[in-house]
């Protein structure tokens, strides 16, 4: 697909765009988590949920922001700097002879607004949009507004446009799915909408970066105007009035810009769909696709695992200790931190990264192909079951990635209590940070099986989220009613490379900087506490690890765990630096292992086998069901400190604390009835 052409046209006149002078062009070259500099124009990005706003906006600015091919991605505001080339004349204006300001723009500061479908809003994001678009002093608006429309479903998008247009922002609209709109057999004239709208139309697939040139010179082209007058509205009595008209304005607008071929298209997608939602075949192709994807996740990435592993424990251990020799620190404490602290704690959980950047790419593939939001109506009689909206789902799935922002993500949700209860669910979701622990404890325990173990305890974390939301709603929240479903289903796409990889990126970068962050510093925390003794007679980073203030300090917390059958000192001390974060348990694991000195007579043995001896020994020859019952304390405990921060931004301390005591007393008793019944049969 060629270049999207000039489309610009308004106010029933073709714009002053000479054909001598190049072509602006989008630079995407700003550091991530970069903003323009003072003084830059506000650019405003907004629209529908599920129209491409957020791919574009990554597209415009290099940015790596939460994407997906669902609906409700966008939850709070994102910025970055939208860089170009400004070397050529698009002002419109007739006096300045080019020298206006807006010619030596280089840069604006683009702002992605949650999704909306107007201006009256239903939902905390909603209101923010709001908030910045209308409510805010003139002085205080952003400069222009892009509103991204939907081409297939044009209707749906234009009465943001409609309201916008009857204020005096500069408004440009970005018209995106043409190919899907073709393929409906529905083909859009941008000159003749732009005609009826009264503002820019400007064709392009942010999905494959084309057309961005056109959308920048557009957006210089109306900066360089004065703010349009508002759209004439005939006088209405009510609200109600007001929106007939402004359908009719859509309707009029839509007609004058498109054109069908007058024989309705079965498409793809919908064929597709007839099996992907069906109320039978749907949660069975769900349950399928899922499985396959963990399947292949601990399939393809174990080989790379093992290799990882013994590259840690070899050739980084020995060369860490060969230099150390030369300098005369060879069995130092500097030893022990570096190895037995950085490289065994660090190195383990690094062993996971090809694991995780497989996970992330097949994930941002359901994604970026539409099928997440397919599960989205499969889970919807689940959610209804709890008292929720379908769209609830959407924070929760979020949360299978990380349970912050899905957190954050509550605010899609009208209603206050719908964010609560969703906010004390979103724990109970199995995170990426669990995930290195089940993989690791499912290679070690199931072998071949682990793919499948790894699926079981993401059942098991929906059968938590739902039971705990049924007895919560038959409590706490007995007359909060459900609501239907109402939820665009994007096209089915082919995946492109370029989306995938970008996505795929982030998240394990997101992944990389927690383990270079948090987990260094428990990594050094959790190797001060074995270095210090706890009883007499030994010396600082001489001591057996169960004679040191942190072996001491488990064996006190030990025995709660007697019960469920992993009351061993090891595995209470890795659920108590999990707090911090789960993906520390491995390292805790790994650190006191590597320094923990086997009895007299033993051999050392790996990491594995000591941990298999570690379950043995606390069952009492039942470690199946022990692991069982560990596996799911830790996907149901105290989440993490940044998730408990995110609650208590959410929803207060209240219920923040609340959650914290209802989460320990769900892991605690399942994880005691299941390995007090496991043991029965294993």
């Amino acid at each position: 697909m060629s270049e999207a052409p000039e489309v610009t046209r308004t106010g029933g006149r073709q714009l002053p765009i000479s054909p001598k002078l190049p072509t602006v062009r989008a630079a995407c070259h700003g550091p991530v988590g970069a903003d323009a500099g003072a003084g830059a124009p506000i650019i405003a990005l907004a629209g529908a949920p599920n129209v491409g706003k957020s791919t574009l906006f990554n597209a415009l600015t290099g940015l790596r922001a939460t994407t997906g091919n669902w609906p409700g991605t966008t939850v709070d505001v994102g910025r970055g700097a939208w860089r170009f080339k400004a070397d050529d004349r698009v002002c419109a204006c007739v006096e300045c002879s080019g020298e206006c300001a807006v010619n030596r723009v280089h840069e604006f500061s683009l702002v992605d607004l949650p999704g909306t479908y107007s201006l009256d809003p239903l939902s905390r994001d909603e209101e923010l949009t709001r908030t910045l678009l209308v409510d805010a002093p003139v002085t205080e608006r952003p400069d222009a507004v892009v509103v991204v429309a939907d081409a297939a479903h044009l209707a749906r998008s234009l009465y943001l446009v409609a309201q916008l247009r009857e204020t005096t922002h500069r408004v440009v609209v970005a018209l995106t799915m043409n190919d899907v709109a073709r393929k409906a057999g529905i083909e859009v004239d941008s000159y003749a909408l732009a005609e009826a709208l009264g503002c820019p139309v400007v064709v392009l697939d942010p999905r494959r970066r084309q057309g961005l040139d056109n959308l920048t010179r557009s957006v210089r082209e109306a900066l360089g105007r004065p703010s349009p007058e508002p759209r004439p509205v005939p006088h209405v009595e009510d609200a109600l009035d007001r929106d007939d008209e402004r359908f009719a304005w859509v309707e009029a607008a839509v007609r004058a810009g498109t054109t069908a071929s007058g024989a309705e298209r079965v498409s793809t997608s919908d064929k597709v769909d007839r099996v992907a939602t069906h109320p039978v075949a749907g949660p069975l192709v769900f349950l399928a696709v899922m499985w396959l994807v963990f399947q292949v996740t601990t399939t393809v990435a174990a080989p790379l695992q093992d290799w990882l592993d013994g590259f840690f424990t070899g050739p980084v251990s020995d060369a860490v200790r060969g230099g150390l020799a030369l300098v005369g620190l060879g069995g130092s404490w500097v030893e022990g931190l570096l190895v037995d602290g950085l490289v065994a704690g660090v190195g383990m959980l690094l062993t996971f990264v090809p694991l995780m950047a497989l996970m992330f790419v097949l994930l941002a593939l359901l994604e970026d192909s539409g099928y997440m939001a397919r599960a989205a109506v499969v889970t919807d009689r689940l959610m209804r079951m709890i008292g929720l909206p379908g769209k609830a789902f959407l924070p929760l799935v979020v949360g299978f990635g990380c349970n912050v922002p899905a957190i954050a993500a509550t605010r899609i949700l009208g209603d206050a209590r719908q964010r609560i209860l969703v906010a004390l669910l979103v724990p109970f979701t199995s995170c990426t940070a669990r995930l290195t622990v089940y993989v690791m404890l499912g290679t070690i325990f199931f072998g071949r099986y682990a793919g499948t173990a790894v699926f079981v305890m993401y059942l098991a974390s929906i059968l938590a989220v739902i039971g705990v939301g049924l007895l919560l709603r038959k409590t706490l929240w007995r007359t909060m009613g459900s609501e239907p479903l109402v939820l665009d289903l994007p096209p089915y796409h082919l995946p492109t490379a370029r989306l995938t990889a970008a996505v795929a990126w982030g998240r394990l970068e997101g992944f990389l900087r927690t383990a270079s962050g948090i987990i260094l510093v428990t990594v050094c925390a959790v190797w001060l506490l074995q270095a210090i003794p706890a009883k007499p007679g030994a010396g600082f980073n001489d001591v057996p690890v169960q004679d040191s203030a942190y072996g001491v300090a488990a064996q006190a917390i030990a025995p709660v765990f007697e019960p469920a059958g992993f009351g061993q000192w090891q595995t209470a001390s890795a659920l108590v630096v999990g707090f911090v974060a789960k993906e520390a348990v491995i390292s805790s694991w790994a650190q006191t292992y590597a320094v923990d000195e086997p009895a007299e007579g033993e051999p050392a043995g790996s990491f594995g086998e000591a941990v298999v001896s570690s379950f043995e020994a606390s069952s009492g020859g039942h470690p199946l069901p022990a692991v069982a019952a560990f596996l799911w304390f830790l996907m149901a405990y105290t989440p993490c400190v940044a998730t408990l921060a995110a609650q208590k931004r959410e929803v207060g301390w209240r219920w923040t604390l609340f959650g914290v005591a209802m989460g320990l007393a769900v892991a605690w008793l399942g994880a005691v009835t299941i390995f007090q019944v496991g043991r029965l049969f294993w």
